[in-house]
Formats: structure tokens, C-alpha cells, sequence
């Protein structure tokens, strides 16, 4: 079976890839991850979301998807930030669970089947990280971004969400219908919406776990040393104003978080114990 006839089925997973400004990778990269995913043996989807791009990368998303049916692109009107393009595939999304990974796919598309499983075993959430004993990060960022990543993440755990040692790699999975509740009162778009995409996830009693995963960095990153940081810092203090101020509004699931070793984090202060 593949993948063109098992996108008339409701998809086991669907794919979510945020782009803006990707020519150069998004054809080879929806080549690699339809390519894959025809090989297992779930139905699947493909959703490269276009965030109003001023280059190729929507008319290639299109060609693509005129010769694989299981690739259905989104384009918005403009560009909204990553949060807002993450959200709109998820909205659209059908599967029954969902990954978004980064357009230039520095972790490897193959990777998902260990997250599927966890998923599968009743996690809702299960991330990405660079950071744990067991990742292998085979090309590293420049040093002074990994400085400024780790920062961070340093301050990500001072401010909003504890327990965790990278919020910001480009591939999390998640449970279609426990994470539906959490797009309707998320409010960041910019680099940070993964910080409050998981704040809220821990805040509706969510059961998260933190992955290592095989990492390769792409020297063609649309993040902004500077700028982005600075506007990453600023949203990290809106989601504590937002929360403060009682302006998320979450179905309760009770209180059941997990670390990146499935051990229990305790949900008070978020530390591991």
C-alpha cells in the first residue's frame, strides 16, 4: 500500500512542517519524509504549511503534492511566526497523532517511530532533545549559538517550565485530541510558542516525556541570533503575565507529568524528584 491510497484513509499520523522561505530544502525534505512514511504501515499526511513566504517554497509544496495525494499544503495569507504556522497544521491536521518537525529536518524523519510508540503507550506529549546523555548531535550549531541555546533553556526553567533540558528542538509528537484544548488558548507565535505550547500541555496535567534524539544542525537557520532571542526573552515573561492574569483558559486532566526518564516531575514546582 502506499502512500497515495492510504491517504484516503484517516491518516495515523500526520506530518507538520512549518516553512518560510525554504526552496532550497522542501522539496528533498517532503521527498524524504514521503518516502519513508510509504514504506510503514499506517496511513499517513503530509502538511507543509507555508507561512507567507516570499520565495518558491509554496508553488514547490504544490507541485509536490500534485503528484503525491497524501501531501495536502497549507499557504498563509502572511506571515504569522512559526507558533501561528504550527497551529494552523495542527487545526487542519486529521491523524490521530501529530509531529511538526523543522522544514530542513535536522533530526531525522525515521526518529518518529520511537515517539509513535511512546504515544502509543499513553504519553501525550513526547519532545525532542539535544540535551540528554543519549542525544547524538552529529553537527553542531556555532558555538555561540549552543551558548545562547543553553542560556535559554536556563532561563526557560527559571521563568516558565522546570524539568526540562531543551524546549526548542524542531520535533515534537503529540496526541491529536489532548492537545486541541491547548491551540485554542495558546497566544504566542513567534520562536517561543514551543515553551508555551508545553507549559500549557503541563498546566492541563498532560503526561510529557523528553526524547534524546540523532540531530544534525542546518547552517541555514531562520532564527536570528539577536533579534529572535531578545522577542523569545519577552514572550517567555507575556506567558507568565498571561498566566498570572488568568487569561489561559484549560480543560483539567489532573496532574500526571513525566521527565525525559519517565520518572515522575512534581507538578507544583515542576522539579524532578
Amino acid at each position: 500500500m502506499n502512500g497515495t491510497t492510504r491517504a484516503r484513509k484517516r491518516p495515523h499520523l500526520s506530518v507538520v512542517i512549518p516553512a518560510f522561505n525554504e526552496e532550497g530544502v522542501i522539496l528533498s525534505s517532503l521527498d524524504k519524509v514521503h518516502a519513508y512514511l510509504s514504506g510503514r504501515d499506517y496511513p499517513f499526511e503530509i502538511l507543509p504549511v507555508d507561512d507567507g513566504s516570499t520565495d518558491r517554497t509554496s508553488e514547490l509544496a504544490l507541485d509536490f503534492a500534485e503528484r503525491h495525494e497524501a501531501c495536502r499544503p497549507i499557504r498563509l495569507p502572511r506571515n504569522l511566526g512559526k507558533g501561528g504556522a504550527v497551529r494552523k497544521g495542527f487545526e487542519e491536521a486529521r491523524g490521530r497523532f501529530i509531529l511538526f518537525t523543522d522544514a530542513d529536518l535536522s533530526t531525522p524523519i525515521h526518529e518518529i517511530e520511537r515517539f509513535l510508540r511512546l504515544l502509543e503507550e499513553g504519553y501525550h506529549v513526547v519532545i525532542g532533545s539535544r540535551d540528554l546523555p543519549d542525544s547524538d548531535v552529529r553537527v553542531h550549531q556555532p558555538w555561540y549559538r549552543e551558548t545562547m541555546g543553553k542560556v535559554f533553556n536556563r532561563i526557560v526553567r527559571v521563568i516558565v517550565l522546570r524539568g526540562f533540558r531543551d524546549t526548542q528542538c524542531g520535533f515534537k509528537a503529540f496526541d491529536r485530541e489532548s492537545v486541541l484544548p491547548i491551540l485554542n488558548a495558546m497566544r504566542i507565535n513567534g520562536f517561543a510558542f514551543d515553551v508555551e505550547m508545553l507549559y500549557l500541555a503541563r498546566k492541563m496535567g498532560l503526561r510529557l516525556r523528553e526524547e534524546p534524539i540523532t540531530w544534525m544542525n542546518s547552517p541555514d537557520t531562520r532564527v536570528d541570533a539577536v533579534h529572535d532571542a531578545s522577542r523569545m526573552f519577552v514572550d517567555l515573561l507575556r506567558i507568565r503575565y498571561y498566566d498570572v492574569f488568568g487569561r489561559y483558559r484549560l480543560p483539567d486532566r489532573g496532574l500526571s507529568s513525566v521527565d525525559g526518564r519517565g520518572r515522575s516531575i512534581v507538578q507544583e514546582d515542576g522539579e524532578r524528584e
